[in-house]
């Protein structure tokens, strides 16, 4: 009987035929194989990023049983199903099962139990891993050209995503007080770090509820590193945020939260709307602060404020009071800064990409180490198709900002099917990668600077009734029912 794994097509025999007699010689023989896959496919795409040998079997222990669902064969169809449009476990199953009848194959259970089960057994810290590899190599190829004057800009924002109103869940991630029980969903909050040169997730912090925007960032400092350049909005502009950083060797640019009292008549003048001011450190530890860990910060440390002018018509803002370190007004001009805070609005169409494109803003899974391992999986695909993207902009001298993610995303799932029909042509599959590079390239965003885009809904959704209670009590009202 010939057995095969999905995307795989080489893999035929080495799952169900006769080991080899030592472990290294079938690890050997498991990892040619496995580089022989195809340069079409997603595992040919993207394996240098994510090689085989990272997914081969254990030696021992857990992992190493030899199984139709391999660690390596369920990382990929769970890689495969963030990238479909439904992002369901059957339509993930159905596409195994193609390619199993494909190739002559047993077929596996149409049930999704055996596949739930197996990415159950997908190690986290190791997904983890693999995102931080994924995300390391993108970004190597733009640290020759940074982003401004030689440095490197990250921005950092704050969002929230949903999943299955389960008992697990709740517990983990509760709905807000105000939501009555049984009619609202778990609520994850989280916050993103991204590199603005090449849009690419370089970690996040995961919380509930109860935790602070603030909070959240401090577990995402150690990825700032020295001479790097902090973007975010005025939630992230605090006094310990600012000075933590500034004392790593990074610089901030915030707008000046509103709480924050300021004239300016205060400060030293350096310009026309800009002061270099002092700012004390608070008397009371943050919440989530140790008193030690408070103690190192400065007593004070200067910061700049610049009020920033908006002309553009259409912003609904006509001025930003920013606060920032970079204090050298002949080296850092209010336009320059004002130029680069206004790039911070990059970060909500990163967001966009994950949430709305690959479909992360509502998650599937049931238990919380599942949802936490499809936020990863979400996370991997998103800076792969970023890999691409960068590939077709650096090819083809494109703005990487031209590109557009959701065509790349379309490109690539319309273009799987006819990679697998070449495979063992390497030639031929090579001439289709550069033309589907070439694709994604042509596929270029209209430059449209400074377009008032609203957030307005056009279309009206459908005028059902709320559900104000859990659906086995909630009554339809009679002026609803229409039989």
């Amino acid at each position: 009987m010939k057995a095969f794994t999905p995307f795989l097509p080489h893999l035929s025999g080495l799952l169900f035929g006769r080991p080899p007699r030592s472990h290294q010689t079938r690890m050997r023989a498991e990892l040619e194989s496995l580089q022989q896959a195809s340069l079409g496919q997603l595992t040919g795409l993207f394996s240098k990023h994510i090689p085989a040998k990272v997914l081969a079997p254990a030696k021992n222990g857990k992992g190493s049983r030899r199984r139709l669902f391999s660690r390596y064969t369920t990382f990929w169809t769970f890689f495969a199903q963030v990238l479909t449009v439904d992002g369901s476990c059957r339509e993930a199953l159905r596409k195994l099962q193609a390619w199993q009848a494909s190739e002559g194959g047993p077929m596996a259970d149409s049930s999704t139990s055996a596949y739930c089960q197996a990415r159950g057994r997908l190690d986290t810290d190791q997904l983890r891993a693999l995102h931080e590899q994924v995300a390391g190599d993108v970004r190597r190829r733009t640290m020759s050209k940074p982003c401004v004057l030689g440095r490197s800009v990250k921005v950092v924002d704050g969002t929230g995503v949903s999943m299955p109103d389960t008992r697990e869940n709740q517990a983990v991630w509760p709905q807000t007080k105000a939501q009555k029980p049984g009619c609202g969903f778990p609520f994850a909050k989280l916050v993103g770090l991204f590199d603005l040169d090449n849009g690419v997730l370089m970690d996040w912090a995961e919380g509930c509820k109860h935790d602070s925007e603030q909070t959240l960032f401090r577990r995402l400092w150690p990825r700032i590193v020295e001479g790097d350049i902090v973007l975010g909005d005025k939630a992230f502009g605090s006094y310990a945020a600012m000075a933590s950083l500034k004392m790593q060797g990074a610089d901030s640019l915030m707008p000046l939260h509103q709480a924050r009292d300021f004239t300016f008549r205060q400060g030293k003048r350096i310009g026309p709307k800009d002061r270099l001011v002092t700012w004390q450190k608070p008397a009371s530890p943050k919440p989530g602060w140790s008193k030690t860990d408070w103690q190192r910060l400065p007593e004070t440390f200067t910061v700049r404020i610049v009020e920033i002018q908006v002309s553009q018509p259409g912003f609904r803002v006509q001025k930003y009071i920013l606060a920032t370190t970079l204090l050298d007004n002949s080296e850092w001009p209010p336009e320059r800064l004002a130029k680069l805070y206004f790039r911070r609005w990059s970060i909500e169409l990163f967001f966009r990409d994950i949430k709305t494109t690959m479909g992360m803003d509502i998650l599937r899974c049931q238990a919380p180490e599942m949802v936490r391992k499809e936020i990863i999986m979400h996370a991997i695909v998103y800076n792969c198709i970023r890999s691409l993207m960068q590939h077709a902009a650096t090819l083809y001298d494109v703005p990487i900002e031209r590109i557009s993610f959701k065509g790349c995303c379309d490109a690539l799932r319309q273009w799987a099917d006819a990679f697998n029909a070449h495979a063992g042509k390497p030639r031929k599959q090579k001439e289709m990668l550069e033309a589907l590079l070439k694709i994604i390239a042509e596929d270029a965003l209209p430059h449209r600077p400074g377009r008032s885009e609203p957030r307005v809904k056009k279309r009206r959704p459908k005028n059902y009734q709320l559900m104000t209670k859990p659906r086995h009590e909630m009554v339809v009202s009679e002026s609803r029912r229409k039989w």
